[in-house]
């Protein structure tokens, strides 16, 4: 019999894709969200509101698996003081109004997937990061190390957990890499800051699959950095994106105080180095569709 798949965010770029795969392979799947906006007559839609603390408590019937993405966006916005705010308590009150649901109604959840990210580690230079390495200081990291600990309640509901962060997500249609290249298709490219800061990329496909590898393989728990195995400095990556875009990169690269003036706080997105291993994912069976970077480039702009 086919797993029930519950997702927070599925209506998102990734969440989009994620309940198509799920769908393709027999799985059943609903999705939470603050409004019916999901135009798949398979998918049952339940409705939540985080901020007021409301949930759809037949949300969770016949589930088995909830995966939790929803979270709003770090680099849509500026870092206000209100948006910060917004930022952690979309990602921990959302999986704390879950599990409040857990405790009260009967159910047959077993396990919670919940995406978090690379940003964890904070600014580290080029020291190689794995699981085990201590968090970072800055704000991005202590979102992560929150919505994590958010999560871990969970175990003292008896649920297997299983934490991804998840790196840059390469995807022609949104995202970073949209972001990236449109000054690159332009002519105006260039690296940012430095450009020897280690950007931890991986291929939308390779993210999706990890997420069904989490769902397929039972015993897989924890914490994954959901990154591919061969990262790449800022430079490399803009310079790969305008070779397979045959555009020249004429400009200097774009100093580093012109970018805290433009972007505050958040220029610690694009100007902090974050260099992850996949080595224990790898370790766990997992195998990437789109390890190196050229090979994802490839495939993105193919059409």
């Amino acid at each position: 019999m086919s797993k029930h798949i519950l997702l927070t965010g599925g209506t998102g770029l990734l969440g989009t894709k994620l309940t198509r795969l799920l769908l393709a392979k027999g799985y059943s799947v609903s999705h939470l969200s603050r409004t019916f906006n999901n135009n798949d007559s398979r998918v049952q839609t339940y409705l939540w509101d985080v901020h007021a603390g409301q949930i759809d408590e037949h949300a969770i019937n016949g589930v088995d698996i909830i995966i939790h993405l929803a979270g709003a966006g770090v680099a849509e916005e500026r870092w206000t003081d209100k948006r910060k705010k917004e930022i952690i308590e979309s990602r921990t009150k959302s999986i704390g109004l879950i599990y409040k649901l857990l405790k009260r109604k009967e159910h047959t959840v077993t396990k919670i997937i919940s995406a978090s990210g690379s940003g964890y580690y904070g600014d580290r230079g080029d020291e190689l990061l794995t699981e085990t390495s201590a968090p970072g200081t800055d704000f991005l990291a202590s979102v992560c190390l929150q919505w994590e600990h958010a999560v871990d309640a969970g175990e003292s509901l008896g649920l297997q957990l299983l934490k991804f962060r998840t790196g840059v997500v390469l995807d022609a249609k949104g995202g970073a890499l949209a972001k990236l290249a449109a000054p690159i298709k332009f002519g105006i490219g260039s690296p940012l800051g430095t450009g020897k800061q280690w950007v931890p990329w991986i291929h939308e496909e390779d993210v999706i699959d990890m997420y069904l590898y989490g769902i397929e393989n039972e015993d897989l728990t924890g914490v994954y950095n959901m990154v591919a195995p061969n990262p790449v400095t800022n430079k490399q990556l803009t310079q790969a994106i305008a070779k397979e875009l045959h555009r020249p990169l004429l400009l200097p690269k774009v100093p580093a105080f012109a970018l805290q003036l433009l972007l505050g706080e958040m220029s610690t997105i694009v100007l902090g180095g974050t260099k992850v291993s996949a080595q224990k994912i790898e370790d766990a069976g997992f195998k990437f569709k789109y390890p190196t970077l050229t090979w994802a480039l490839k495939e993105i702009y193919k059409k």
